[in-house]
């Protein structure tokens, strides 16, 4: 962390001095680097060796937290001019901020897959390549339990309560709670378990890692991003989907299926009800596009066509 504590400094510095920017841009601006390094600091991940997947993730990841368009907007500007700060020093050869892009202002709702949308992704994943069953695996066990992408990249073997139907997860602020897990996500789970990883090299510490990526290490959110995006791809899903929308579903399918709120929000490891209200709008939401697209009133439907009364 120092070395992104010298860099946003130095960074601030410049805006204030070179730039001519106010003191409350830069504290603002900083505010907003800081969170990038929060980001950045789970993989070690240095200032000059995030890549634009990864500064998409958490750009994504920003506008999932609820953050107001104004806001996503600054924290893009804040990304891309400390980026461009970089590569006037020469700290990066290719500034990898630059096809960045603002968040669109009328996106409220998490963006939500159908279960047949799920189902499709998961089938597209490509399981003639090595990496194949992981990647089916990892997006089961998304789906199936809600996971956060932290959540599943930090899952180790010791959290599999498999004969009690649980698995243990570390959310944030490293509250842990225990989620249920459905029987074909324990048995893709056990499958690449005794078939695949048990035949892995792994790199010290990353011994009880459940999903390993091939130089034996845990995945990064940036390759999960970037799985998810190819299945997406390849099932012909044209929404804008990251590994967040997963657990978007989940929680819009349980309650779809008549799950109480406050189980949901369990399940989350929402730490406030508010938050998982949410998925009350995204519900509310399809309901008024069936409204929109079935009753006979929506969108001036029948006006102008009533029929005269018979003169009596």
């Amino acid at each position: 962390m120092k070395v992104w504590e010298n860099a946003i400094k130095d960074f601030s510095y410049y805006l204030r001095i070179e730039r001519g920017l106010s003191e409350n841009t830069a504290v603002s601006y900083s505010s907003d680097l800081e969170k990038l390094a929060a980001f950045a600091a789970a993989d070690g991940r240095k200032p000059w060796e995030l890549t634009f997947e990864e500064l998409e993730v958490f750009v994504q990841g920003c506008s999932e937290k609820g953050l107001n368009a104004k806001s996503q907007a600054r924290i893009v500007s804040a990304v891309r001019g400390f980026y461009k700060y970089l590569s006037l020093e020469g700290l990066v050869k290719d500034n990898p901020s630059v096809l960045l892009e603002v968040p669109k202002s009328n996106r409220i709702l998490p963006q939500v897959l159908t279960v047949d949308e799920v189902d499709s992704l998961i089938s597209a994943v490509r399981l003639d390549e090595p990496q194949g069953e992981r990647n089916r695996t990892m997006l089961e066990l998304m789906y199936g339990c809600g996971l956060r992408v932290s959540e599943v990249t930090n899952l180790r073997l010791h959290d599999l309560f498999f004969d009690e139907g649980l698995i243990r997860v570390r959310g944030k602020g490293s509250k842990e709670r225990f989620v249920p897990v459905n029987k074909r996500a324990v048995k893709l789970v056990n499958m690449y378990v005794d078939t695949i990883r048990v035949h892995q090299k792994m790199k010290k510490g990353n011994e009880d890692i459940v999903f390993l990526s091939r130089r034996g290490t845990s995945l990064t959110r940036a390759m999960v991003f970037t799985v998810i995006k190819r299945a997406a791809a390849d099932a012909g899903i044209r929404k804008n989907i990251s590994p967040h929308t997963l657990r978007h579903s989940f929680a819009t399918h349980l309650l779809q299926g008549g799950a109480d709120l406050s189980d949901i929000q369990a399940m989350l490891g929402h730490s406030s009800i508010s938050t998982t209200e949410i998925y009350t709008h995204i519900e509310l939401s399809r309901l008024s596009e069936v409204i929109e697209k079935y009753h006979p009133r929506s969108s001036g439907k029948g006006y102008g066509k009533a029929q005269r009364r018979s003169p009596s």
